[in-house]
């Protein structure tokens, strides 16, 4: 089988290699191609796009750059039907995905959508228009199929993919009860040049106005070592590239960018703030827009405000230090933060997540292309 996988940022290309290793294990003939990154590219798969190409995230990012974004989808459609593939498999990435579903859909490709798009924040309408456009959609959150029930759509609930990763980490999620086992603090500034642009220096500052305390910056490999070195960082900031979840793993705190990170995280077992700065009108028409009580995914998932979430003019480094101090220390702030993430835990099951998604799309292959259908 023909497999085309799509996804725009680097948490998708994570889910997207390990989808494509469980799919390469059931169908041993499987050819890959896909619009992602490294590490989609080392699992075999045959790239036309890396991510750093694709990153333009908030309303006003969008707009400007909307000539490049419209040039990428025109291509993404020519490959697409050049290459004729079983099925397309899109991850997450919702305004450029959804308009590739279309129009597969329209020359007779099959659409999966794994990692479904979180419409259940803004957009709810766009419910109608997946299923018009997918042929089976796969949910990583628990809350997502009552949602989906709701307008009338069957989803698959596969559990969060991250488990598949965090099962192969030592670290317990709340066996943290002693800060001073682990030597520094992580530092997430997000996965984005224009997320980084925004929220490094803010940590930065953090960093310079705690010189006691040690800090661990978490480097994305696609962005390059130079990236970071460019914002000058303080003695006691050390740079490592593509060592997250090492760095998490060894840390006493984190700050971190809202998105996939906060949940890497919890995971992880690290208590952390949220920290998020974006351009000033994708906020406001977010504000508008956006019908969620949290930006955190832990929070999202637990639906409690357990996480400080500084959003905005909210990040600034003294409100950062107040919500980050009472994590460093054995104390209740730091135990409620350790207990919920053995609840979140529980919540989102065991690993296993790629593989359902896998067997799910090769089954759906399969009966797609049965003599009766």
């Amino acid at each position: 089988m023909r497999y085309y996988l799509l996804a725009g940022e680097a948490s998708g290309d994570m889910h997207g290699a390990n989808l494509i290793k469980a799919l390469a294990a059931r169908d041993p003939e499987a050819e890959f191609r896909a619009w992602g990154g490294d590490r989609m590219e080392a699992e075999g798969a045959v790239l036309v796009r890396h991510i750093r190409e694709l990153a333009f995230m908030g309303f006003w990012e969008v707009l400007v750059n909307l000539r490049a974004i419209m040039s990428l989808l025109k291509q993404a459609r020519s490959d697409l039907q050049r290459w004729q593939p079983d099925v397309l498999i899109l991850i997450d990435y919702p305004g450029f995905n959804l308009r590739l579903a279309a129009f597969a859909k329209s020359v007779g490709i099959r659409v999966v959508w794994y990692i479904s798009p979180q419409v259940w924040a803004w957009k709810a309408g766009r419910v109608n228009e997946l299923k018009r456009v997918v042929d089976e959609l796969y949910a990583i959150l628990p809350f997502e199929p009552e949602f989906y029930a709701r307008y009338g759509m069957k989803i698959h609930y596969v559990g969060h993919p991250l488990l598949d990763e965090i099962a192969l980490r030592p670290a317990v999620p709340g066996s943290r009860t002693n800060a001073h086992e682990e030597d520094h603090i992580a530092l997430l500034p997000g996965s984005r040049a224009q997320e980084i642009r925004r929220i490094l220096p803010i940590m930065l500052d953090v960093a310079r106005a705690l010189p006691r305390e040690n800090f661990a910056l978490a480097g994305l490999k696609h962005l390059g070592a130079e990236h970071y070195e460019s914002y000058v960082l303080p003695p006691n900031v050390r740079l490592h590239i593509d060592k997250t979840y090492d760095i998490l793993n060894s840390s006493k705190a984190a700050l971190v960018t809202s998105g996939t990170a906060t949940l890497e995280s919890a995971l992880l077992g690290a208590p952390q703030v949220v920290v998020y700065r974006g351009n000033r009108l994708s906020y406001l028409l977010a504000r508008k827009l956006v019908k969620i009580k949290y930006i955190s995914l832990v929070n999202l998932i637990l639906d409690q405000a357990l996480l400080v979430e500084l959003i905005q003019d909210q990040a600034k480094p003294q409100n950062i230090i107040k919500a980050l101090e009472p994590l460093l220390l054995e104390g209740p702030r730091r135990r409620e933060v350790l207990d919920a993430y053995v609840r979140l835990r529980e919540v989102l099951g065991g690993p296993g997540a790629s593989d359902r998604v896998a067997r799910g799309i090769v089954q759906g292959l399969q009966t797609s292309q049965s003599p009766q259908n």
